[in-house]
């Protein structure tokens, strides 16, 4: 009779770590294959993109039939008819830019207009909105009314601290909004990157602030002592203007202001630094013509959207939205751990395996 116990338990203790190693191999590959399937699959993209204006952006009010002005309105930049030829108004109402009556340029930024209408009707949206906005904060994204889009008290644009953030919104009939309603932006939300596209016609009560570029299909009333920081861009019908205030719908790229405070014992200074930023318009004032070719897609710096970008903010549809470090970073440093765990466990079991086969049989 053979006595099995002595070798049993030999094999038992070799076999049990030798499994374990096994079976950790099997995970740690597991892992690996689940890591490279997430790095290599497609990425959505990171934001929206602004609107591409064109030589619309020159406009700070663009009619289809005509634009009508009464008391002192103040324009940033051009203003402009097409197809009709009628602009009445001004003055008393000042345009900082040039006036271009049924002329070829702003045949133009008609079309470049109708192109930014059709890409702002045919973005994707990102969430549903209905009735009054007044009281909401929004943040980035692509927002859709089917009928409808009202303003009474404040409705908030969060930024969420990207300056890129874009903001469209999309209105199947009609925007209307309260007197002494308010559009405010908040961590980094700018101007440039809001866009109104409506289905009809808007109306901006008396004594609101607005802010963004609207596209719309037919007409655009801005009522009594109404501010715009931004466009009324109209592809068909008219604009009408009532004392109203029209400021450069910018993108700031100024560095934060900077304050230091000094103490002694006996006085305390505070110093603050401060840059400005400088934008630059290319329309002549002065002169009915503009040096942008009709229907070309560019913009001035004083246009907004595209033109008040620098090389690290993305300025159209083109660009990057994405500026910041490489998403893909963090996955491939976990592929390399998990390399090298996987090379150590396996040449620990490639190393057994050679002691074992080198261990002289039990007598």
């Amino acid at each position: 009779m053979m006595d099995y116990s002595p070798v049993s338990t030999r094999s038992a203790d070799r076999s049990r770590p030798r499994r374990w190693a096994v079976v950790l191999a099997l995970v740690v590959l597991t892992s690996l294959l689940a890591v490279v399937g997430l790095v290599s699959a497609p990425r959505a993209a990171a934001a929206e993109a602004p609107i591409g204006l064109g030589t619309a952006a020159t406009y700070s009010v663009l009619g289809g039939q005509a634009v009508t002005n009464t008391g002192p309105s103040i324009l940033a930049h051009n203003v402009g008819v097409s197809p009709g030829t009628a602009i009445t108004g001004f003055p008393p109402g000042i345009a900082n830019g040039a006036t271009h009556a049924g002329d070829a340029h702003a045949a133009g930024a008609q079309a470049d207009l109708t192109t930014a209408y059709n890409d702002a009707a045919g973005r994707a949206p990102t969430a549903n909105i209905a009735g009054d906005l007044g009281g909401l904060t929004l943040t980035t994204g692509v927002y859709n009314a089917a009928s409808s889009i009202g303003l009474t008290g404040t409705v908030t644009l969060d930024a969420e601290g990207d300056p890129d953030a874009v903001f469209i919104f999309q209105a199947g009939s009609t925007l209307t909004t309260a007197s002494a309603s308010n559009v405010s932006m908040i961590n980094g939300a700018q101007p440039c990157n809001v866009f109104w596209q409506i289905g009809s016609s808007a109306t901006l009560g008396t004594t609101s602030t607005f802010k963004g570029t609207i596209l719309a299909l037919t007409s655009i009333s801005v009522t009594t002592g109404t501010n715009v920081e931004g466009r009324a861009l109209a592809r068909n019908g008219q604009v009408s203007l009532d004392t109203n205030v029209f400021t450069e719908p910018g993108c700031d790229t100024t560095p934060p202001t900077t304050t230091t405070t000094t103490t002694d014992d006996t006085d305390t200074t505070t110093s603050t630094t401060a840059t400005t930023a400088t934008t630059t318009d290319s329309t002549d004032s002065t002169d009915s013509t503009d040096s942008t070719a009709p229907g070309t897609r560019t913009s001035d710096n004083g246009g907004g959207t595209q033109g008040t970008h620098d090389n690290d903010h993305p300025s159209g549809p083109d660009d990057l939205a994405y500026t910041g470090t490489s998403l893909a970073l963090i996955p491939l440093v976990v592929v390399g751990s998990l390399l090298l765990i996987l090379g150590g466990l396996l040449f620990l079991i490639a190393r057994a395996g050679r002691h074992d086969h080198k261990r002289p049989p039990p007598a």
